[in-house]
Parts: C-alpha cells; structure tokens; sequence
C-alpha cells in the first residue's frame, strides 16, 4: 500500500518511513502542509499518516479538506497532543483514526494496515486464482497448499496482479500503487520483480506479460495458461 507521510520532525519522520517500509509499504514523506496537500491531491494513496503541528497549517485541518472535496481516503493523525479536546476535534474534521506520540512501531504498523482494509472493504480478506492463495490480513502466500516466502514489494505486486481477476495491470499502475516519489521511472525494477515472483511462482507460470500494456494472472482453468 502507497502511504503519505506528513511529519516535519526528521529524525521521527525518517523512523517512521522506515517501519513503515519494513512493513512493505510505500512511503512518500512530506514536511509542511501545503507539500502534503500537493500531494494527497493525487489521489494515489491507500493511507495517509498526518502530524497536527506542521509549518504552514495542521494535518487534521488537511483531512477537513479533503473531506469537502469527497477525497475519503483513510488517514490516521499522529501528534503529541493527547488531550480529550485535541483527539476530539481530530475525530470532528475527518480523520479516521488518532495516534498520540510516542508510540510504538507494532501499533503505527497494525493502526495503518487497519485503515488500508478499511479503504478497500470490496476487497475479500484473501485473494485466490491460478492456485495462489494471498491471505491479506495475516500477509501470507501459499501456492496449491505450499507457503511462499515473499519479499515485500513481490507481495505488493502479487496483490494488485490478484486484485485485477485476470485483467490487465499495466506497468505505471504497478508503479503508482507499489513504489514511492523515489523511483526511478527509467529503471527496470518492475521486470526484475516480476521475474523474481514468476521464480517463486513456480510451474505452470501464472504471470503472462502482454507486449507493451503490462501484465495479467491467468487461471489454470482459462486455457491459455
């Protein structure tokens, strides 16, 4: 998942990017309010993770507005500020969950994925096609019956191929949803991830590439597999 940081203190900021990677996520860091605002107006994120005292405004106040615009994308105020009014007013201007500092890396971890769940509630707790079986909740996948160990960014991958039901994810899709600000476009990260899961995979290949669009999962069942 694609998460939006906005936390103008470096050295917390640069924790929390950190755990958050770690958990396989995406993460773009802001450092004031008007460069989050830039960037949450694209859309792109699953979860957003937002500081109240930040230069130039407060990451509740950035939640009302996208709220008015009809954005409801999950978002999760961090701050120190613990009283019962703060936690309070954060709840009445949209967001959707409220971590007060310090916290631990489990809880920012287990609050982020709850919320990612919570914006994706179409989405069946596992996906399964072509014999692979991705639990999203507990993050394992087995293929017929056999766990896989999975680096995070094949995970992420196999999610969005799973998520399409056999349809095509092109390429700018997977890098949008499965890589941050920091990726190079140029690169040939996207191929080399896919060729490690095809690794994975194993035989029959359920991973087919369609010339210049990107790439689909086929069934077994569906013939030209």
């Amino acid at each position: 998942m694609k998460v939006l940081l906005l936390e103008d203190d470096e050295p917390l900021a640069l924790e929390v990017e950190r755990v958050l990677r770690r958990a396989g996520h995406a993460v773009d860091v802001t450092r004031d309010y008007q460069e989050a605002e830039i960037a949450a107006a694209s859309g792109t994120y699953g979860c957003l993770v937002l500081d109240r005292t930040v230069p130039g405004g407060d990451g509740a106040t950035l939640v009302a507005a996208l709220r008015r615009r009809g954005d409801l994308t999950p978002a999760l105020v961090v701050t120190a500020r613990d009283a019962l009014a703060d936690r309070v007013s954060g709840f009445d201007l949209g967001a959707d969950d409220y971590l007060v500092k310090p916290f631990a890396a489990v809880e920012l971890i287990a609050r982020v994925r709850a919320l990612g769940r919570r914006g994706q509630v179409t989405v069946p707790p596992t996906l399964e096609r072509a014999g692979i079986r991705l639990d999203v909740q507990r993050h394992t996948v087995h293929r017929h019956g056999t766990k896989l160990i999975l680096r995070a960014k094949e995970f992420a991958v196999l999610d969005e191929l799973l998520r399409a039901s056999g349809g095509v994810v092109t390429r700018s899709d997977l890098i949008e949803r499965c890589w941050d600000e920091h990726h190079d476009p140029a690169s040939n990260v996207v191929d080399v991830v896919i060729a490690q899961l095809r690794k994975r995979l194993g035989s029959p290949p359920p991973i087919h590439t369609v010339r210049g669009v990107g790439y689909r999962l086929v069934d077994e069942a569906d013939g030209d597999a």
